[in-house]
């Protein structure tokens, strides 16, 4: 063995120095192919006029040996621009070697110019890589959508009467405040820029439908993550606040959806009699870093809506006469396997009813039919001097809750200790297989079949159309289905 050692290191370091010259040996093999880490790269909806985030791709030389590439080009580089690992001179992009087992980094990014339509456009182009006298292509798409652009140069925008139109969608950068009237066409949708707000001193007028509902989100249209798009991150913008500036607004939302902002929906009157009224219908309030409703010294029907995922209260209620029906307010604020967003206040309940102020009216509720529940223990948290005179109902609901001491409350399911039954299709966001939250009925629920029948004749379809006529009505926005 002694022997033998000598010659073991100078052998081993021979081929190692033959491998090393193998990778250098550039072939000319027309045969030979590069691998891309994928072969369509799609943006989400590019804004015209606003350029889109960067998007990589990798090419790889899987080949023992090196290669030149002969060149890196788009075909028509009218919407694309790439950079590869640092070069985005086209006419530097030619006799380029790669070393086998070695890759290259291209960076996309996509800019549309307006293209005087109303409807999305589908942008294509290709990356063509030349090699050995053939080449390979990598397939770029996007959507260029015209917007409505809504900026100002001291970052408010005020109006009096509004109308925010259907034709195409809103880009909105700053805070627009409508001291008078604020109409929504069915279908219209908002991007919300971070930092911008929406404010109505008057009445709102905001009636879609299931077909054609009103959208209000942030403006970010690509990936937090690969398997994360960023509407998916609570925060993007400031929230929609329904102020009382005289008189007794009247605010009508039916098929409308507030995502992903600071607080999805703010409404605040006075201690007079002439309070706001809220009307919200068949509406989502969803994914929101603070509070997802508010209503302060506001009257308020609530019917048929999700308000669910805010890092604090989902609702919060001080002053006003509220009926809630038909509704589901679920916390699972992230309520996942991988952080987006900052963690949620640990001692806040979905539903705060806070009837102990000196600045509010008495705060009343009648829940019915409706589901308030969440990751925590306790999700109903009644703020009141003596809860044992409240003089509201609650009937006919699915809750979780350890401290509802009422007189006016039956017919109520309750979560208990040791409870396994899926109260929802998914109350978890599991990112990796791409299942985001679904708060539809699972089919094992507790809160199927429970609802008050008298209460919701009333309430014949639910959130999304569903009809509640001739079944057992289930409590919550949506009726089971299959």
């Amino acid at each position: 063995m002694k022997r033998i050692l000598p010659y073991l290191l100078p052998l081993l370091l021979c081929i190692t120095y033959l491998t090393s010259c193998q990778e250098d040996i550039i072939s000319e093999d027309p045969a030979l192919n590069l691998s891309f880490s994928r072969d369509t790269v799609s943006f989400d909806t590019v804004f015209t006029g606003i350029g889109s985030a960067t998007q990589q791709v990798k090419i790889y030389n899987p080949n023992r040996n090196a290669v030149r590439i002969d060149y890196i080009r788009l075909d028509s580089a009218r919407w694309f621009r790439i950079n590869v690992d640092g070069e985005n001179d086209p006419t530097r992009l030619r006799d380029m070697e790669l070393r086998g087992g070695d890759s290259l980094f291209v960076f996309i990014e996509v800019h549309v110019e307006p293209q005087n339509m109303n409807s999305p456009v589908l942008i294509e182009d290709a990356i063509r890589i030349g090699l050995n006298g053939h080449n390979q292509a990598i397939r770029l798409e996007a959507y260029g959508q015209d917007v409505h652009v809504l900026r100002s140069a001291g970052r408010m925008m005020r109006t009096g009467n509004y109308r925010f139109q259907n034709d195409k969608p809103y880009l909105i950068y700053d805070t627009v405040v409508v001291e008078g009237k604020m109409s929504f066409d069915p279908g219209s949708n908002l991007y919300m820029h971070d930092g911008s707000v929406l404010y109505a001193l008057g009445n709102v007028d905001a009636q879609g439908s299931t077909a054609y509902p009103i959208r209000i989100q942030g403006a970010r249209r690509d990936r937090l993550f690969d398997s994360v798009p960023y509407r998916y991150a609570a925060g993007q913008w400031g929230g929609f606040y329904l102020v009382k500036a005289d008189g007794m607004p009247i605010y009508v939302l039916d098929h409308v959806e507030i995502t992903s902002a600071n607080v999805g929906l703010y409404c605040i009157g006075d201690e007079g009699e002439s309070r706001p009224h809220l009307s919200l219908r068949n509406s989502l309030i969803h994914n929101h870093a603070l509070y997802g409703l508010v209503l302060q010294n506001v009257d308020a029907e609530i019917i048929n809506t999700e308000i669910s995922n805010a890092a604090s209260y989902c609702v919060y209620l001080a002053g006003g006469n509220h009926e809630i029906t038909h509704s589901t307010i679920a916390s699972y604020f992230n309520s996942t396997n991988i952080r987006v967003q900052s963690t949620p206040r640990q001692d806040d309940a979905a539903l705060y009813i806070n009837d102990l102020s000196k600045h509010m009216v008495p705060t009343r509720l009648r829940l019915r039919n409706s589901i308030v529940t969440g990751v925590r223990r306790n999700q109903w948290l009644l703020a009141t001097p003596f809860p044992e005179y409240y003089p509201e109902e609650v009937y006919g609901n699915y809750l979780k809750t350890d401290t509802l001491e009422i007189p006016h409350a039956w017919g109520n399911v309750y979560w208990q200790d040791g409870d396994t039954a899926a109260v929802f299709r998914n109350d978890f966001y599991e990112y990796k297989v791409y299942r985001y939250y679904d708060f539809r009925l699972d089919s094992l629920s507790p809160a199927r079949g429970i609802a008050d029948s008298v209460c919701a004749l009333s309430y014949p379809t639910d959130r999304m159309g569903n009809s509640r006529v001739g079944k057992k009505p289930d409590a919550g926005c949506y009726q089971y289905t299959e």
